[in-house]
């Protein structure tokens, strides 16, 4: 299974340089002072250095979400009961959940894939690609085996790989995740364990103390080794940062954007990265999540969120919103006029391509 992943990393190409130099001189040509579209321009650059086309379209869009159970929720870390991890899985396949609701509203697909919920999951929309029944509690031991996590991460990369879609979103279920979200942080940065860990769902202040004395029990029991991302996601991580990690990496090596959501989906691309660096022109954030350790994980990577909601709900949530602005920015640049089709008079070219001010008057 480890050659397996590295073959997978192998596969991973950098953009391509010359349909992004393309992109850029097409922006360029577009009737609108140069830049003055931003993210948008910057955003159809980047989707030109993934496909290899100047030109491209959204019209496939599709949420992969990794549900997994974690065995520290034991401790008490979150303010729902480990139930909720099962009820919330099915729930998503019904569009009765917040990031269903809006792939239904949007017309995105959605795929649901059990990593590791503790017991049989009763839905058959479903995808069974248990790795174990949860894992265990990272207080008091390691979460798996680094052979379960290896499998998680290529099992996460398989499903992207069997998605036929133009952008992929990566998005997650599973109760205490945000507690082995802050945990892997807090090792990959590294960072103390109060600069990365939040309230998750809303912990009382006594909750939330435990929260954190536990994650840094789970670091003194374990001793991940930083340098190695596989070792950390096996000792104190979770089956679903496991399978997302892969899906950023599957999506990157069939060269297409894969969406960040946001604490849980940005620590999985962080760990993504570590693996292969070459995987963050391939990351697109959506939006800037409440949690703490969000900000940190984005500077890690030097990326930059598109939306600022005040989101903290996860399951992918952010995704289908950011989706409608990469198919904005590809519209701009396929369907936006140039200078001289727009019959714009050359005496007016020049300043506006160099980004001057000036007054537009009528002639007489």
């Amino acid at each position: 299974m480890e050659e397996q992943l590295r073959r997978l990393l192998a596969a991973i190409s950098p953009l391509d340089e010359e349909a992004m130099a393309a992109a850029r001189r097409r922006q360029a040509e577009l009737a609108k002072p140069p830049g003055s579209l931003g993210r948008l321009e910057d955003l159809s650059v980047q989707l030109s250095g993934i496909t290899g086309r100047v030109r491209n379209v959204i019209e496939k869009k599709h949420l992969l979400v990794f549900a997994a159970d974690n065995g520290v929720a034991e401790e008490g870390v979150s303010s729902a009961p480990q139930s909720v991890t099962l009820q919330q899985t099915v729930n998503l396949t019904r569009a009765k959940t917040g990031a269903s609701v809006l792939c239904r509203h949007f017309g995105c697909g959605i795929t649901v894939t059990d990593v590791g919920v503790k017991g049989p999951v009763p839905e058959p929309k479903v995808v069974d690609r248990k790795v174990r029944n949860s894992t265990g509690n990272i207080a008091l031991g390691p979460a798996m085996t680094r052979e379960e996590a290896v499998r998680a991460i290529l099992a996460g990369a398989q499903t992207a790989l069997d998605t036929p879609a133009d952008v992929l979103g990566v998005g997650e279920m599973g109760i205490g995740n945000t507690t082995t979200s802050a945990a892997v942080l807090a090792v990959l940065l590294p960072a103390p364990v109060e600069a990365v860990t939040g309230r998750g769902g809303g912990l009382t202040e006594a909750a939330f103390e435990k929260k954190k004395a536990v994650i840094a029990q789970a670091l003194a029991v374990n001793r991940p080794d930083p340098a190695d991302p596989v070792d950390v996601l096996a000792k104190v991580g979770g089956l679903d940062l496991c399978a997302m990690c892969g899906a950023f990496l599957g999506a990157a090596a069939s060269r297409r954007p894969a969406v960040i959501d946001g604490f849980i989906s940005a620590v999985a691309a962080l760990c993504a990265w570590r693996l292969c660096p070459t995987v963050r022109g391939y990351l697109i954030p959506s939006h800037a999540s409440f949690e703490i350790g969000y900000r940190l994980a984005m500077e890690a990577m030097d990326l930059k969120p598109m939306l600022l909601l005040d989101m903290r709900l996860g399951e992918g949530s952010g995704c289908p919103l950011a989706f409608e602005i990469l198919s904005a920015a590809c519209a701009v640049l396929n369907d936006m006029a140039t200078f001289s089709q727009a019959g714009i008079d050359d005496g007016y070219l020049e300043p506006i391509r160099r980004g001057d001010s000036f007054t537009v008057e009528e002639k007489p």
